[in-house]
């Protein structure tokens, strides 16, 4: 079957299933909201038939302005709207406060709610889809590691160790794509972090395989030889395979008294209910940080500071000092020290606003839900739509403007700043994505000049920058670039 043909049929079979999900979610609104005034659900519009307002959603995202979509419902219906998205009614909330009340909702009042493709691929025993006492234990156990003094220093000897691996092979005569050094670098740390893999055989292995799963997260659900899907699935199959080896070894071996990795902290648990197909599930699942949200946040982070040569300067300063105290001191910098650095953790933060690496959480309401005088009926879907929030007006000035002196005198722990989540599923990598960052633009600044070519951020199906994010460098011993120099490189934003 030729390609055309095999896309028809696809989309065929995807507009079925929709219509399917279309048929069940209005039937099920209608009778849950049989017993509630129907005023009291937000306003808004449920779209075309089928389709909804999915098709319009995509479009924006994919645009140079992805929030278009909310700013024109948030005008017309307010911050809390109703819907028609990827299949099923839904609730989109950009009001701070109702999107905190839903994140830090129980499983008995919110259960994650993704795409049947991502679901499938993540499996039933998955971090992100499993609910109540099972879940509160893996995400206890895994955010309590990541949280330890151990792991942060192991995280910086690695981050060191790989970082230097990568910058001393950069050249000053050919483009440095950051997106794909940030992900090599980040994707071999975290790895070591959760199975205790270093470079060789089984790195490259895990490599090529994570390369074919995450193509398949935001695809067609269709699961037939040669689909996007299947090909992802048969990839996670040998990935698990890799991992369940790795367990077996421990286990013959014996469980480190101290805790190496992630698979150690969970197999020293004395619940039954962790089996072995749960951590190796899992430990793929917690792999797609590396590969995705920590690389970005890198790059994006270059991106910005590129385009705002004062916020580069004062983060350069701040970092030289650093590097020179401790090299007249003879001592390595350590994680504290990462942290310590007030400025570049503003960097960090004002990235995080505005980039929107994490854009949303799904959920599915499991009973009549009323929030802020809002109803949420039973079997809707609701999206907490975090980019909007962030490029709120109401909580920051000039919201579209790079601004990390903004956090100086703001307060982070709020409702209005949530890229990592929030409730019981907050993220838990949350400080090792914080410190990774810190370690590579401290290296980055200290050791670099450069100018950025012209990039544009793509923020669907995830984040990303279209061309990879190319620079050209220069190492801070040469000269600086000079002005003919700069001019060959087309579409320079910025040089130091």
């Amino acid at each position: 079957m030729d390609n055309t043909l095999w896309f028809l049929l696809a989309t065929s079979m995807l507009l079925s299933a929709l219509f399917i999900l279309y048929r069940i979610a209005t039937t099920r609104s209608r009778s849950s909201s049989s017993s509630t005034a129907t005023n009291s659900l937000p306003s808004g519009s449920l779209g075309w038939p089928l389709l909804g307002e999915t098709l319009e959603f995509i479009s924006c995202a994919y645009s140079d302005s992805p929030e278009s979509f909310m700013d024109k419902r948030r005008h017309w219906y307010g911050k809390v709207f109703k819907s028609h998205l990827f299949g099923s009614p839904t609730i989109v909330s950009t009001d701070a406060e109702v999107s905190k009340f839903i994140l830090q909702s129980d499983g008995k009042v919110f259960v994650p709610s993704y795409p049947k493709s991502l679901t499938e691929l993540m499996g039933k025993s998955s971090i992100l889809l499993i609910n109540g006492s099972l879940q509160r234990r893996v995400h206890g156990l895994i955010g309590a590691f990541f949280k330890s003094p151990q792991l942060k220093a192991q995280i910086t000897r690695d981050m060191h160790k790989y970082v230097h691996e990568s910058m001393g092979n950069w050249r000053e005569d050919q483009p440095i794509y950051i997106q794909d050094q940030a992900k090599n670098i980040s994707f071999q740390v975290l790895v070591k972090a959760l199975i205790s893999v270093g470079p060789g055989d089984d790195m490259d292995f895990l490599k090529k395989q994570f390369q074919e799963f995450i193509e398949g997260l935001m695809s067609l659900p269709i699961n037939v030889p040669g689909s996007r899907l299947h090909r992802s699935l048969q990839a996670k199959k040998k990935m698990v395979e890799l991992v369940n080896k790795i367990i077996q070894d421990k286990r013959r071996s014996g469980i480190s008294e101290v805790a190496k990795d992630v698979v150690d902290v969970l197999l020293k648990d004395e619940s039954e209910r962790l089996t072995d197909e749960l951590i190796s599930d899992n430990m793929i699942d917690l792999m797609i940080p590396g590969e995705d949200s920590v690389p970005v946040l890198m790059t994006l982070a270059i991106k910005y500071l590129s385009d705002c040569p004062l916020a580069l300067q004062q983060l350069t300063e701040e970092n030289l000092k650093l590097k020179k105290l401790k090299d007249q001191l003879g001592e390595p910098l350590c994680w504290r020290d990462y942290f310590s650095l007030p400025f570049t953790q503003n960097v960090i933060t004002e990235t995080l606003r505005m980039g929107n690496i994490i854009v949303g959480v799904m959920r599915k309401a499991m009973k009549d839900v009323q929030v802020k005088g809002y109803l949420i009926p039973k079997g809707w879907c609701v999206l907490t739509y975090f980019r909007s929030i962030h490029l709120d007006e109401d909580f920051y000035d000039w919201p579209h403007q790079f601004n990390p002196w903004r956090w100086q005198d703001k307060e982070m722990s709020n409702c209005s700043f949530t890229p990592f989540g929030g409730g019981q599923r907050l993220c838990p990598g949350l400080d090792l994505a914080r410190l990774e960052t810190s370690i590579f633009l401290h290296h980055f600044v200290t050791q670099f000049r450069w100018v950025a070519e012209a990039d544009s951020i793509v923020n669907f199906p995830t984040v990303r920058m279209k061309k990879r994010m190319p620079i050209w460098v220069k190492r801070r011993r040469e000269a600086a670039f000079s002005q003919e120099q700069i001019k060959t490189f087309r579409g320079t934003s910025m040089q130091l």
